[in-house]
């Protein structure tokens, strides 16, 4: 059982930008391998370290149902987001029960390095561009609740106000 918990909305670490990686060392490898089980214990398909009250530019991805296991990436940088564009739903680890249509580019260009220290470049598409763009927010303090329309964000305005008091009962 892992030690380290989802930081849920509102809680302002979630709004500050995570730094850089300099080095991939032991304590990353540990974080990752760390993220990796989160997710999956969460039965989620993307984490951000921020998301676990670490304040590095690491995320994890793993997207069993598109043949897509397990993808580490640290200081991941977006190169290109499409024009075209597409509206899904999305979800979150760290806002548990809130879930809203998002518009998200369909298609991306990512840089970053993996866990052996090798820089790579992935062309992304659909569910992989969605959860990319989703999680390298996460290192810039945006959610996806930032991201959503009017309607969509007066929609689960009553699911964030529960957050909002849960966080506040809590602390």
């Amino acid at each position: 059982m892992n030690t380290m918990r989802i930081v849920k909305y509102p809680d302002p670490f979630l709004r500050l930008r995570a730094s850089n990686v300099a080095a991939v060392d032991e304590e990353i490898s540990a974080l990752i391998t760390n993220m990796f089980d989160i997710m999956k214990e969460e039965r989620g398909i993307g984490l951000a370290a921020p998301q676990i009250g670490v304040s590095k530019r690491v995320i994890v991805v793993s997207i069993e149902e598109k043949g897509l296991s397990r993808l580490a990436l640290i200081n991941p940088v977006i190169e290109y987001l499409s024009e075209k564009t597409d509206v899904r739903e999305e979800g979150c680890l760290s806002l548990p029960g809130v879930n809203a249509d998002v518009v998200r580019s369909l298609d991306m260009v990512v840089q970053g390095m993996t866990k052996s220290g090798r820089m790579i470049e992935i062309e992304a598409h659909e569910m992989l561009a969605r959860v990319l763009q989703h999680e390298t927010d996460h290192l810039n303090g945006v959610l996806f609740i930032d991201r959503l329309a009017q309607n969509e964000k007066k929609r689960v305005a009553s699911e964030l106000r529960g957050l909002e008091n849960q966080y506040v009962s809590l602390t």
